[in-house]
């Protein structure tokens, strides 16, 4: 198709000093479209506020114009739709990036004087069908504009955004059709003319909010939210059909179209959800989300309307599918279903099925690394008090990765000042686990070091009750003076794994000279050793996990969002551990870290704070003057700690382990 060269070149819109008419301004619901649930919002908002606790983020999948997303504006939200026209005003809608109103407000006004007198793209395509000739003249002068704008860096990508969902929502106002695109009226006059409108988002928007153009059932693996809604199409109507002119535009690829409703290639835009693969697609789905609760709207249209307006999923699968996946509740209310004609249906409702999501059953791993203060023990006490929708949990004093590596989180990053504590990690995450087994099973050949799992203690002459340090003494020595001397790489990590596992208490620790200087242990590289760092690489190899080795005061917290968590679990101020000696923790390294979580709440982002308030005798007064100003919660939790057989064994004063967080 060969488009005519537009007759107006491009000119930047300037301030106007005469005065212009005043240019009105439109909101998220001022759209018509097919399904959408603006009406339905009391009802929405009203079953998550009864039902649902604790909702910090919403995922809308199917999001269309995003009206239900626009209803929870106070927490994070996810949006998602296959259609890019949808796509592009959600960003406009929610996304966080700044934008000037003043410049969309001038850029508006210059296009609502404009008058178009070449033709372009939309002119040559769609002239007098869904559009007038000058409309469609004017559409696609301004279209152009838009793109030429943000390739020059005049505007940013919100800002282009919000420009094109004006010009959408415009053109969709004034469109010559019965509220979508499959037909337009024959022989009509065009009375009403393009006249843009400024759209007004909500101001105060999760910097966490995110919205996406992908596939939903594709998007959901690797997304989580607390609650998912799912407003999947109901019928074989394609909404990429109804709406494709919209798409068209929104697009700005200027396709070849056919037939008389001017129709671009759609076939990637199919959906499923319209076909005899509904169900199938929607049990996918379900499998695939992680929330805590989904929200399902459906009619009760499976056999009440013709062949088209027949929903594709049945009750049954409804009910069989959300029921594996939790426990489910259904609300109901009376419903005007769109009709292009004049039939009526009776007694049509529109449907809330309300998951309450089973728990995500995780396998708890333990590190294989004896880390003093370690959390293992109390995982399951501190696991069920930490947000089930992070983006990114930082693990600021991550040890031994006990808490890490055990939450459900989109990022992991691991923090410690220890450097060979680091690099060991990377080592088990880049290396395969077969390879890593091999240079574990060479390290200990050639230092003759004790193999339990193939031999007992008898071989060996030793007796269970005092293990294999008499046995492994020697070895052990030379293997740590070897360690000591050598040049950092893979095998020197594996081998100072290998000083763990055979070391005093599986234990890491250096002296000032960067030395590991643990003595032998009783213990060996046994089948529960092999386990432990199986799973452990394992995790790290599946996941999203990162290593970063720098003091906390340093630690970069720039990129994260109210939907992130920076977990800390530091040296206990008033306990006594290896890792407080040589100065390694004082007073002012506790007030500097509780400095920190008070910059990250002023930041609205989440924090928890391991710590003890008191123990055998001592009181962190530093930590309880700074609770007794502030609004943080305390959680006690119920363990007495004692993790080393070396500690004082005076158990007559309990340790009170807190878990403080701000949300």
């Amino acid at each position: 198709m060969v488009v005519a060269k537009r007759m107006i070149s491009y000119k930047p819109a300037l301030i106007n000093p005469i005065p212009e008419p005043a240019v009105k301004t439109s909101y998220i619901n001022n759209r018509r479209y097919l399904g959408n649930k603006y009406k339905l919002l009391p009802l929405i908002t009203y079953v998550v506020q009864e039902n649902c606790e604790s909702i910090n983020s919403v995922a809308d999948i199917f999001a269309g114009t995003g009206a239900v997303a626009s209803a929870f504006t106070d927490k994070q939200i996810i949006t998602n739709d296959n259609l890019y026209s949808n796509y592009i005003s959600h960003l406009a809608w929610f996304s966080p990036e700044p934008y000037s109103q003043e410049k969309i407000k001038q850029i508006i006004a210059y296009y609502n004087r404009l008058e178009v007198t070449g033709d372009n793209y939309m002119s040559v395509t769609f002239a007098d069908t869904f559009f007038s000739m000058t409309d469609c003249r004017k559409i696609g002068f301004i279209r152009e504009d838009i793109e030429t704008r943000f390739a020059l860096g005049e505007i940013n990508e919100r800002e282009r955004a919000l420009l094109i969902t004006s010009l959408l929502y415009a053109a969709d106002k004034i469109a010559n059709t019965c509220g979508h695109y499959d037909a337009f009226r024959q022989g009509t006059l065009f009375e009403k003319h393009l006249e843009l409108s400024i759209p007004l988002p909500n101001e105060n928007l999760n910097t966490g909010n995110i919205c996406y153009n992908e596939d939903t059932n594709e998007l959901v693996k690797r997304i989580s939210a607390d609650l998912v809604y799912i407003d999947p199409p109901y019928n074989s109507r394609q909404y990429c059909d109804a709406y494709h002119l919209l798409e068209n535009i929104a697009r700005w690829e200027k396709p070849v179209v056919k037939g008389v409703a001017r129709k671009m290639d759609r076939t990637s835009l199919k959906s499923d959800y319209c076909t005899n693969k509904a169900a199938k697609a929607f049990e996918n789905l379900i499998q695939s989300i992680n929330a805590r609760y989904i929200l399902l709207s459906y009619n009760n249209m499976a056999q009440k309307g013709n062949g088209r307006s027949n929903a594709k999923i049945d009750d049954s699968d409804i009910m069989r599918v959300l029921s594996a996946k939790g426990e489910v509740k259904v609300f109901t209310q009376d419903y005007k279903p769109f009709s292009a004609g004049k039939s009526d249906i009776d007694e049509h409702e529109e449907r809330l099925f309300l998951c309450i999501c089973k728990p995500k059953e995780r396998h708890i791993i333990q590190s294989p690394l004896n880390y003093t203060g370690g959390k293992f023990k109390l995982l399951k006490q501190i696991l069920p008090h930490l947000p089930n929708s992070i983006d990114t949990f930082a693990d600021l004093f991550c040890g031994g990765c006990n808490v890490g590596v055990n939450v459900n989180a989109d990022r992991v990053i691991f923090n410690d000042n220890i450097p060979h504590l680091l690099y060991l990690y990377n080592t088990f995450k880049n290396l395969g686990k077969e390879t890593m087994l091999n240079m574990i099973d060479d390290v200990i050949t050639q230092y003759g070091l004790s193999r339990s799992t193939e031999n007992g203690y008898g071989f060996y002459g030793c007796e269970s009750s005092v293990g294999f340090g008499d046995f492994n003494r020697k070895p052990f020595l030379q293997l740590r003076e070897d360690f000591n001397k050598k040049n950092e790489d893979y095998g020197y990590y594996i081998m100072l794994y290998v000083l763990i596992v055979y070391a005093f208490n599986n234990q890491i620790r250096f002296n000032s000279k960067g030395e590991f200087n643990l003595p032998v242990g009783k213990r060996d590289f046994n089948d529960k050793m092999k386990s432990k760092l199986c799973a452990f690489i394992d995790r790290l190899q599946e996941g999203n996990y990162a290593f970063s080795c720098v003091d906390f005061r340093e630690f970069d917290t720039s990129a994260l969002t109210e939907n992130s968590l920076v977990y800390c679990d530091p040296p206990y101020l008033i306990t006594c551990a290896t890792y407080n000696e040589q100065d390694g923790w004082n007073e002012q390294c506790e007030r500097d870290l509780l400095a920190l979580l008070d910059s990250l709440n002023e930041r609205r982002i989440r924090f928890a704070l391991s710590n003890v308030l008191r123990s055998k005798g001592k009181i962190n007064t530093i930590l309880t003057e700074w609770l007794n100003q502030r609004n943080y919660r305390t959680i006690h939790l119920d363990y007495n700690y004692s993790n080393s057989n070396y500690h004082t064994k005076d158990k007559t004063d309990s340790t009170d382990e807190v878990l403080i967080v701000n949300y």
